[in-house]
């Protein structure tokens, strides 16, 4: 959405693009005027689509050019600002039309729930409908954060969507180690205790960013930080990650706990993550009855075999025969390249290309994303460089 922005103060400007820049679509401040009379005097060669007005420094005598800036752009949305109650001021511009007046110093939610009602009335769809992907392990070491936090990684790099994943582990959740060397500066704890605050552009503050459109919301590093996390916590996050992402990765865990369950209760998909083992299919077995139990329908449920090896005595039929579900992928057992990963901190797709691991990472890609294998090719010619001639 192209923008004027009509004030004196060069901070709000910048608190104003700052703010506009974190929507999706980006509300772009295309130009600025210094006051009623400069933004009338100098009009845009092609009209914006929203005109926002700092009212604070606006005198008696320039009311009536409230009207005459409607007039000048009939067709555009407008959102007033002011530092005081300015009664005449605010009756001209009613009159006008503009029906957004926001109060100085900006509060941030109230602005971008403007810029909500502004876009739905003008029929700007700005809201994705992000999917929710559960990863969870069935064993202790099955491998779930190393494929969830990867697989985030490859979804945004290969298939070009928006991405972020959010660390449900309890305590000492490490999911950001896996893909990045950053310190996070918020973390889900914090999230919950500002749960307020929380919109489009204070999510994206929080994260971790592995990639211009992969993030990661890490969890608590430290006990002594934790504050009392609640489900409804959980809603609200949700809520708003699937308005603003393409696909938002759980990575859960073990622990099912209050947290966990409401975020598992909301994923459009559940990842369990094992290996071809006797422990693994024990407690694969039990987490499938407790899902059963929950009324998690079945076509929600998609194993992953991790570190699969074909050959074993163990078959991928006698798995799906003992937990009553089908294999929906297998990961090959690629221990160099997974640990070179995880050791650099550095996506597997970015250290080995190449490698078992990232191909398998590419199908899975596919499989979610359910492109079709012409659509997709592209995706496998930039991750592997291949060409006709190969």
């Amino acid at each position: 959405m192209r923008a004027l922005m009509i004030s004196n103060d060069s901070l709000l400007h910048a608190e104003v693009a700052a703010q506009g820049s974190a929507r999706l679509p980006a509300v772009q401040l295309v130009a600025t005027r210094h006051g009623l009379r400069d933004a009338i005097e100098r009009q845009l060669p092609e009209a914006p689509d929203l005109v926002i007005f700092d009212a604070s420094d606006v005198e008696p005598a320039e009311g009536e050019l409230v009207e005459r800036l409607s007039k000048q752009y009939p067709a555009a949305s407008f959102m007033l600002l002011t530092r005081a109650p300015q009664h005449d001021l605010l009756i001209r511009a009613m009159r006008a039309g503009m029906r957004e007046v926001l109060q100085l110093p900006l509060v941030h939610r109230a602005f971008h729930e403007a810029m909500d009602r502004i876009e739905v009335a003008a029929g700007v769809s700005r809201m994705r409908d992000g999917r929710v992907l559960a990863f969870i392990s069935c064993k202790g070491g099955s491998g779930a954060t190393f494929l969830s936090t990867n697989f985030g990684y490859a979804l945004a790099a290969l298939a070009d969507k928006k991405v972020l994943l959010i660390d449900l582990h309890g305590q000492f959740g490490d999911a950001t180690l896996y893909v990045s060397d950053q310190k996070p500066a918020m973390t889900l704890s914090d999230i919950c205790g500002q749960i307020g605050r929380m919109d489009g552009a204070f999510l994206d503050s929080c994260l971790v960013h592995v990639a211009s459109n992969f993030g990661v919301l890490a969890a608590a590093d430290d006990p002594q930080h934790l504050v009392e996390m609640k489900p409804e916590h959980m809603d609200t996050i949700l809520r708003v990650a699937r308005q603003h992402y393409d696909y938002i990765v759980l990575d859960v865990g073990r622990q099912i706990d209050a947290i966990s369950l409401r975020a598992l209760d909301q994923a459009d998909s559940i990842f369990p993550v094992l290996q071809l083992a006797l422990p693994d299919i024990r407690d694969g077995r039990r987490l499938l009855d407790i899902f059963r139990s929950l009324g998690y329908p079945g076509e929600r449920m998609r194993l992953i075999v991790n570190r699969y090896e074909k050959g074993g005595k163990l078959r991928l039929v006698d798995l799906e025969q003992a937990l009553g579900a089908e294999v929906m992928h297998t990961v090959p057992n690629d221990y160099l390249s997974a640990t070179d990963s995880v050791n650099q901190g550095i996506p597997v797709l970015q250290l080995s290309r190449s490698s078992a691991v990232a191909r398998s990472l590419a199908d899975m890609v596919e499989l979610v994303t359910a492109r079709r294998v012409a659509e997709s090719r592209g995706l496998f010619d930039r991750l592997f460089g291949r060409t006709d001639n190969d």
